[in-house]
């Protein structure tokens, strides 16, 4: 059921390799729709009047494949149907969908999206999840006189090193499954994480607190402020790692798409 783009189509597809929407989407009408996997996506109109858009593993008969290789994958898995500029989500699959603070959408559930970014979660099999992005576009703030002309400014993106973004997302990634209450994963258990992943490197758990504590200092000088034992007090408890991932996610400096490098398939 692949969309097509023709003259004034509500419908535009997105080509995969398409920036996370957690950093963020082109201007576009309160209520537009934008859906996305690692093989592309979606953008629809909210006007689009009873327009449905349909994920899956079923490439042909789906807008927006997620998890292709996966026979546990449902082959339409999930739909979002438009209705004077709101959208539904229904599960159609087999297993549940995980949203925002770990609500479980279960089969033959719906729910309304607000306008705002929220990634889905398809957990298949121990060990294997699925990511679809979704956003809707809401209204636009009014912005000042003296705004007007001023550049869009992009957010303040921090740069990680391929390791040390390696290392935070297997430490963050409660927090980048928008879990309810996350914290930090212990040392040992992202040392062995970061064993499965690379067998040949011989991580331990002080190499991984070293390579997070180097990234903590370098935001901090960079005025980002909690990172620091003097700053935050004792008891201490995961509190300098709490506030650095909190740091790196407003800052859309780690994203949800980063839990694909902890896919030992990938």
């Amino acid at each position: 059921m692949p969309a097509t783009t023709s003259g004034r189509s509500p419908v535009e597809l997105l080509p995969p390799g398409v920036s996370s929407l957690a950093r963020g989407i082109p201007d576009a009408p309160a209520g537009t729709l934008f859906l996305l996997s690692d093989r592309g996506g979606i953008k629809v109109s909210g006007s689009a009047q009873g327009f449905t858009v349909v994920f899956g593993r079923n490439r042909p008969d789906v807008h927006v494949c997620v998890g292709e290789d996966d026979p546990r994958m449902s082959r339409r898995h999930g739909s979002l149907k438009a209705d004077r500029g709101r959208w539904t989500l229904t599960n159609t699959g087999g297993v549940p969908i995980r949203l925002p603070e770990s609500r479980l959408l279960l089969t033959g559930q719906e729910t309304g999206l607000t306008p705002a970014y929220t990634p889905m979660f398809i957990r298949t099999e121990p060990g294997r999840e699925h990511l679809v992005e979704v956003r809707v576009a809401g209204h636009e703030r009014p912005r000042s006189r003296a705004a007007h002309e001023d550049v869009t400014g992009q957010p303040a993106v921090w740069r990680l090193s391929d390791r040390e973004r390696l290392v935070l997302t297997a430490l963050g990634q409660r927090y980048l499954r928008h879990e309810a209450h996350p914290q930090p994963l212990s040392w040992t258990n992202v040392q062995q994480e970061l064993d499965e992943l690379q067998p040949g490197e011989g991580w331990t758990a002080k190499q991984a607190e070293w390579v997070v504590k180097k990234v903590r200092e370098r935001l901090h000088d960079g005025s980002v402020p909690g990172l620091t034992r003097d700053e935050v007090g004792e008891p201490i408890g995961n509190a300098l790692n709490h506030n650095l991932l909190v740091e790196l996610l407003q800052t859309t400096t780690l994203v949800p798409p980063d839990l694909r490098l902890l896919d030992e398939d990938a």
